[in-house]
């Protein structure tokens, strides 16, 4: 397998002109039923994302192409699923691994809707959750809905981290950022994993200890951040050269959505639609987490006083460290991914957690693009609002754990918070998209 993957970069690097149709293929591959299980498609992306970035295709391209790709590996499955129904378990493959199947069978069956949006990101679920859905006669129209969005997640995750790489080995950064970057990868990475270990072995005071593991962390980086600067200047300077007016217009709209009073609006409207419902730990644990947060971000500036990029055309009034944006855009999806992962299996909670990271992340990435950030505030930012999440957590599971909230509620919840900050941001949007088309 070593030698065949190395045969296939080679050529690949030799040939770029094929680079977008093995992109497609592969995301094709990964998210079609049964060959998924089968090859390892994470590897494969991530090392054509990094020719990719090398030059020879874009990053709208390289996601653009991902998307298409495991939309159409979705699609296949699922009509596999819902033309042989139960006779797909004795097709080939299956008839001689049946645990492929009963896995994202009992997965499915649990989660719903839920499985095919957190399983997108758990391997051997991946491909088989679109054809059980395809069995069980899910409505073809959910399903298409589901599987348009939860491929852009995708698409983000295993192909972003690959093509960055790339764009970063090709672009002459300052000196010192391989190491300074490897230093701030490994800390995050080593936090991330501790605290997955805790929470996954159901340690009792997991949280805590994810608390305590995020404030030194911050605590290192507020102390340290003047050291940082090829690490900070670097990123930048990568995210600088993929400016492009239509890429402005949707980073511009992200960073909208992360805006204070929108999710001052949002989250003022998840603790009265907690406190309805009479979820008094619940909306204890959501107003702690997100007014903590946006007092701590606002004591850190000051104390801090750090100086935003000068790539800004008119600087803005507020210090930099750490970042708002991040800091409460963390915070909010962090709380919204705890309540729904409550009264789950812990590889599930976790799951929701790193989901809950993909639209924070988008919104600290746009802050980033437009030069408003340095990389290390936005980092700042979602410490501390994983670090006051943790243990405000921690502070109201002290003696029993959160009880898991009601669909019903979640039926008021989840259109609240997400979509919210898009029709704030709405009003902008029509002039924007004229001034892109013409």
């Amino acid at each position: 397998m070593s030698a065949w993957f190395d045969s296939l970069s080679l050529w690949l690097a030799a040939h770029p002109e094929w680079l977008g149709l093995a992109i497609f293929l592969l995301a094709f591959g990964e998210c079609l039923a049964i060959i998924g299980l089968l090859v390892p498609g994470t590897v494969l992306l991530f090392a054509v994302a990094a020719l990719a970035g090398s030059g020879a295709l874009s990053l709208g391209h390289t996601l653009l192409l991902a998307w298409c790709g495991g939309v159409l590996g979705d699609l296949l499955s699922y009509a596999t699923g819902r033309y042989f129904h139960q006779d797909i378990r004795r097709l080939p493959g299956l008839r001689h691994h049946p645990q492929w199947l009963a896995g994202a069978d009992l997965y499915f069956q649990r989660y719903g809707i839920a499985s095919l949006l957190v399983g997108r990101f758990i391997g051997p679920l991946r491909p088989m959750l679109p054809m059980v859905a395809g069995m069980l006669d899910m409505p073809a129209p959910r399903f298409v809905l589901v599987s348009l969005l939860a491929s852009v997640g995708w698409a983000l995750a295993y192909l972003l981290p690959g093509w960055a790489t790339g764009a970063a080995l090709r672009l002459p950064l300052p000196p010192g950022f391989w190491p300074q970057a490897g230093i701030v990868a490994a800390a995050v990475a080593g936090i991330c994993v501790l605290s997955l270990q805790a929470s996954l072995r159901e340690m009792r005071h997991s949280s805590l200890l994810a608390a305590a593991c995020a404030a030194l962390l911050l605590a290192a980086l507020s102390l340290g951040y003047a050291r940082l600067q090829a690490f900070d200047q670097g990123l930048l300077q990568l995210l600088q050269q993929q400016r492009q007016p239509a890429l402005d217009n949707v980073m511009l709209l992200l960073s909208q959505l992360g805006d204070g009073h929108s999710l001052l609006l949002v989250a003022s409207a998840l603790l009265g639609i907690l406190l309805l419902g009479r979820q008094w730990r619940a909306a204890v644990f959501a107003g702690l987490t997100l007014l903590g947060t946006a007092l701590a971000n606002a004591l850190f500036k000051q104390l801090i006083a750090r100086s935003r990029p000068d790539t800004l055309l008119e600087p803005l009034g507020s210090f930099s460290f750490p970042s708002g944006h991040s800091s409460a855009s963390f915070a909010l999806f962090f709380v919204l991914a705890i309540l729904a992962g409550r009264e789950q299996p812990a590889r599930m909670r976790m799951t929701w957690v790193v989901l809950a990271c993909l639209p924070a992340l988008a919104i600290a990435v746009s802050r980033l693009y437009l030069g408003v950030h340095w990389p290390s505030d936005l980092i700042a930012g979602a410490l501390l609002a994983a670090c006051l999440c943790a243990a405000c957590l921690s502070l109201v599971q002290w003696h029993r754990p959160l009880p898991a909230l009601s669909a019903r509620l979640w039926w008021w919840l989840l259109p609240t918070s997400l979509l919210t900050p898009v029709l704030l941001a709405g009003w902008q949007w029509p002039a924007q998209l004229l001034a892109y088309l013409y």
